[in-house]
């Protein structure tokens, strides 16, 4: 992708990440006498942590190139990492952890990236509709999360992350910041 960006002398402003993987493993499980496995930690670790930050740094590369605006900006990343950074539950140790990263990477990044004129801000989604970690739950269960949500209580919709993530762009003074979008739900262990 960002080859063919480089190639058609285009520009890139603006980067929106949201992929992301979780899996359901306590640390240790007594009944089974299991532990987390190493495997599928790392495997949540490389695609959420270390796959956001390899394309970000490669999108500053090409952003870096870009003719600054009135304000100085050449671009704008926006991470996603979830709720889960905060309230992580039973079984969530490696995608907690995941989130965690992503969430406390964001004001470095935005420092360091100040003087090439890249603004980062991170997204917390909580409980979303439409997506592949809701997929598996029934209906029975999507409403029963919906209606842990202080309010609206409602699951979370891919438009309500757009306006958000479009907000974000449009607001040259947002940077820095980890914006939760969750409808005010904290999560029980």
């Amino acid at each position: 992708m960002f080859k063919k960006i480089q190639e058609k002398n285009s520009k890139l402003n603006c980067l929106v990440q949201c992929a992301g993987i979780g899996v359901a493993f306590r640390c240790y499980n007594i009944n089974k006498r299991s532990m987390h496995s190493m495997e599928e930690f790392n495997r949540v670790m490389n695609v959420n942590v270390f796959g956001t930050f390899n394309v970000l740094r490669r999108a500053c590369h090409i952003m870096a190139d870009n003719q600054p605006d009135t304000n100085g900006q050449r671009g704008v990343i926006i991470n996603t990492s979830s709720i889960a950074a905060y309230e992580g539950q039973i079984g969530q140790v490696a995608y907690s952890a995941a989130s965690g990263a992503l969430e406390s990477m964001t004001l470095p990044l935005a420092r360091d990236l100040s003087s090439v004129g890249i603004r980062v801000c991170t997204i917390l989604p909580g409980v979303f509709d439409h997506t592949k970690m809701i997929e598996p739950v029934s209906e029975k269960g999507k409403q029963l999360l919906a209606s842990m949500i202080t309010f609206p209580s409602k699951l979370g919709l891919p438009d309500d992350f757009a306006r958000l993530a479009q907000h974000i762009i449009e607001n040259n003074y947002l940077n820095g910041e980890s914006i939760r979008l969750d409808g005010a739900i904290r999560m029980p262990p």
